[in-house]
């Protein structure tokens, strides 16, 4: 195993961990990294929906843990932390489309909020130490669509169902963790990353699984909210994120809670664009063509939303690596290079991306690269 791989080595090698939510997009990326830091995984989570999946692209069903179950089941989430006794725990099981949450808001709630509170119930009765990082959304907060980009402390809300589930999610957490967790040798923080993209996000209604349906299929690329702006980013920036949070939550002290909190994970300035401008960035390294198919009755969704992270750069030293034409870049060369019959040769290429970051990290002297 090659060194820029294991920059997490003397945390996670040898170590278990619970991670719900690793047979979607962000958390099959989150398994096979921490199976390259030589982690003991534990899997928690439904079926992959999406057919292909990456779960299933990178073999991940035969190199951990693997148990299909529902967070919203407490005793089932209960039963797999008291088994796994684990060492970290990463949450990121959730339904996270926004555009589904108008259809299944019921369940949207359930599995969001209660499936949250669920995973902390059970890490109340974990009587070891355990860093636990819960996953949000940057959707969390009361968007007012303001220019600046909003910080860990402005007011949460959410005008759709998925938004204002991942709200209520933080305010549980900050409520589990000051009633239950100040003396409890489980730590929580929260995360709150903006849209990632990257190689193996086959979902829908996501922008680049789209353009990548439409330009297997040599179709023009049918884009909703073309005038939109997000804060992009690579899947492995908030990955690297979570890890180095993890990392430090796991060394933090009970006088020293600084780390037990939320934090904000988004890209530099340059990387919030418009929808529009993040297709032309994918035709650059895939030739095809767009069209505008924006639809005034189409149910609301965000127009303008950024994070700052100054939170995360004092605290954690942590800050972006790939900009945005990197970001696409390396989501266009995974698409374009991705082996559908072979585990191997697309854990070979995930694998060598994760190094690349690495690499790009540590020669920017990012805290968690510098070995």
């Amino acid at each position: 195993m090659e060194k820029l791989v294991t920059m997490f080595a003397e945390t996670f090698r040898n170590k278990t961990v619970w991670l719900s939510g690793h047979t979607g997009f962000k958390g099959a990326w989150l398994a096979h990294w921490l199976l390259e830091l030589g982690a003991d995984v534990h899997g928690y989570a439904l079926e992959p929906d999406t057919k292909p999946s990456l779960f299933d692209q990178l073999g991940l069903g035969k190199r951990l843990h693997h148990q299909i179950a529902d967070v919203r089941d407490a005793g089932a989430v209960k039963k797999s932390i008291r088994v796994a006794q684990p060492d970290f725990v990463f949450h990121l099981a959730a339904q996270p489309l926004v555009r589904l949450s108008y259809e299944q808001p019921v369940e949207t709630y359930e599995t969001n909020v209660m499936g949250t509170i669920h995973v902390m119930e059970a890490l109340r009765n974990l009587k070891k130490n355990c860093a636990a990082v819960l996953i949000t959304t940057d959707k969390c907060y009361e968007n007012r669509e303001w220019l600046y980009g909003y910080r860990e402390e402005d007011p949460l809300g959410g005008y759709d169902p998925y938004s204002s589930s991942k709200a209520a999610a933080e305010i549980a957490i900050a409520a589990w963790r000051r009633s239950f967790f100040k003396s409890h040798p489980v730590k929580i923080a929260s995360a709150r990353a903006g849209n990632v993209i990257g190689g193996g996000d086959w979902a829908t209604d996501r922008i680049v699984p789209d353009c990548v349906r439409a330009l297997n299929k040599k179709q023009p690329i049918a884009v909703r909210n073309p005038n939109s702006t997000r804060p992009w980013q690579h899947v492995l920036e908030p990955l690297s994120a979570y890890l180095w949070l993890a990392a430090r939550l796991s060394q933090a002290s009970a006088s020293n809670p600084q780390f037990a909190s939320a934090f904000n994970f988004g890209p530099a300035h340059e990387a919030i664009r418009t929808v529009s401008e993040l297709v032309e960035e994918v035709l650059k390294h895939w030739p095809g063509r767009w069209e505008n198919k924006s639809d005034a009755k189409a149910v609301h969704e965000a127009r303008l939303l950024q994070l700052a992270t100054d939170k995360a750069s004092a605290l954690l030293g942590w800050s972006p690596v790939w900009g945005f034409p990197a970001a696409v870049e390396f989501t266009i060369q995974w698409y374009r290079r991705v082996e559908q019959k072979s585990p191997a040769a697309n854990s070979k290429l995930t694998s060598a991306q994760i190094r690349d970051f690495c690499a790009a990290a540590r020669r920017l002297g990012l805290p968690w690269a510098v070995s």
